[in-house]
């Protein structure tokens, strides 16, 4: 019989946690939660398949908070991640959710970033170590990062490290378990490779596997645009302009492309950046910051760079570049018409690329039908548009409407979201709770978006007030 249980609230976790999550807003689980959380509560391995965006990082991270032991300051969860960006987005959804946990520590172990701090911070002590294979792995061999008292193990987006040549990694890293570390494994896909590692390393693991319900596979609109080789930023104009999408993000296969395609966007007055291999990891910070506080609308980005993008509500993803592989493409494409959002993918396609539609189709199943460029602009709102371009041509691409600023503190300094809100809302800053946007806190560093027309006060505010009765550096970044 499969299993009942519907809400969290039905699920056996301490009050204090249930209270976190219903103040996050989650009430009814999700399929995977739904399926994977009580298996995970019971201590048995598992296999999870399931598409990105259908909750699975609270999947595995309430169990891990449920058994914590707070008295204890040892590595008891290690968590694998393919990137750097997802590693930063699974820490910050494992504190959102152990908000109530005082003390806990999380500690993001990525390359990309000086070895020595998280050297030492591991030498004061985490509980909870996300981090890329590559950098455990030399955290381990330096025996800075001991496992002998790990009891849960997380490869997230398995199929994906695996696609990225970490197998040889995260084999090491799994020997150097304990026997009885339970060991969860979540894939998009489920390759041979997987079935392997779990025979492998696992103990009668339970296999989930999440379809879609009938009628989601429509989630995703998938829509295929020809082009000539040297037509392809012309049709992607053309494309966004059509569209007219809130957010989009933009995959090419090459870093240089990225760029070139970004600067492109600009110069016809569209809001772009690009987030690509080549950026060091406080640049990457930034763009990424920009583009989930919606001041950056358009992010053109190589396959890497994304790997694990989280942001809300992104209504478009267009492949500017079509993928070599498939399983890259429904990857790229899961960026969108996520949580059983609807959203849109477009491929623009040259005449050497069709014949990757035929791959695609075979691994979806699908027949791919290239359509002409959509012809004329829908109707927009004055208030919508923006002007750009040489020709002065009128774009429906909605401007931009937030600006961040970026704060030199971040939660080692103690500082938290309600300091900064309080900071600009407050009688030294006047602004309106609307007028304030996201408020991401990074280790030593913090963004906040706020509203365009009141950008230039909120910053002066910053730079003359103090936040919790102090001064920092505070710029608008551009």
């Amino acid at each position: 019989m499969k299993n009942k249980l519907e809400h969290f609230s039905d699920l056996d976790l301490p009050p204090l946690l249930l209270e976190v999550i219903a103040e996050l807003g989650y009430t009814k689980m999700t399929p995977i939660q739904a399926e994977s959380i009580p298996v995970l509560l019971s201590g048995r391995d598992l296999v999870g398949q399931s598409k990105t965006g259908s909750g699975k990082t609270a999947a595995f991270s309430i169990p891990i908070l449920r058994n914590i032991n707070m008295k204890t300051r040892a590595v008891q969860a290690l968590i694998l991640c393919p990137t750097r960006e997802l590693c930063a987005q699974v820490a910050r959804e494992v504190r959102r959710l152990g908000r109530r946990h005082a003390g806990l520590q999380v500690l993001v172990g990525s390359g990309g970033q000086f070895i020595a701090p998280q050297v030492g911070a591991l030498e004061k002590g985490a509980h909870i170590v996300v981090g890329t294979p590559g950098r455990v792995l030399d955290l381990i061999q330096r025996k800075s990062l001991i496992l002998s008292k790990t009891t849960t193990l997380v490869l997230d987006e398995a199929d994906r490290m695996l696609d990225m040549g970490f197998e040889e990694d995260m084999e090491q890293i799994l020997a150097a378990l304990p026997r009885k570390c339970q060991s969860v494994f979540f894939s998009a896909t489920f390759p041979q490779s997987i079935t392997d590692l779990s025979a492998k390393y696992q103990q009668n693991p339970v296999t989930v596997t999440i379809k879609d319900a009938a009628g989601e596979e429509a989630a995703i609109e998938e829509k295929f645009y020809e082009a000539g080789l040297g037509e392809k930023t012309t049709a992607l104009i053309k494309i966004l302009e059509h569209h007219a999408p809130q957010s989009a993000i933009v995959f090419t296969n090459m870093k240089a492309v990225a760029r070139e395609v970004s600067d492109a966007l600009n110069n016809t007055g569209i809001s772009a950046a690009s987030l690509h291999g080549d950026l060091e990891q406080f640049e990457r910070d930034r763009v990424m910051a920009r583009f989930r506080n919606q001041s950056t609308r358009i992010l053109v980005a190589t396959d890497v760079a994304a790997r694990g993008i989280d942001v809300e509500s992104l209504d478009l993803v267009v492949n500017f570049d079509c993928p070599s592989k498939p399983d890259t493409y429904v990857h790229r494409i899961g960026r969108t018409g996520r949580a059983g959002k609807t959203g849109l993918a477009v491929s623009i396609v040259t005449p050497r690329e069709k014949f990757k539609l035929a791959l695609i189709g075979e691994y979806t199943s699908t027949k791919p039908v290239i359509s002409p460029l959509p012809r004329g602009k829908p109707q927009a709102e004055k208030s919508d548009v923006i002007t750009g371009g040489r020709d002065n041509t009128e774009s429906v691409i909605k401007a931009a409407r937030m600006e961040t600023i970026s704060i030199s503190a971040g939660r080692k300094d103690k500082l938290r979201p309600g300091d900064i809100l309080g900071a600009l809302t407050g009688e030294s800053g006047g602004l309106k709770g609307d007028d304030v946007g996201k408020i991401e806190i990074h280790d030593r560093i913090s963004y906040v978006a706020v509203r365009k027309d009141v950008a230039q006060h909120a910053l002066k505010s910053l730079i003359e007030g103090k936040i919790k009765g102090r001064t920092f550096k505070v710029m608008l970044l551009r």
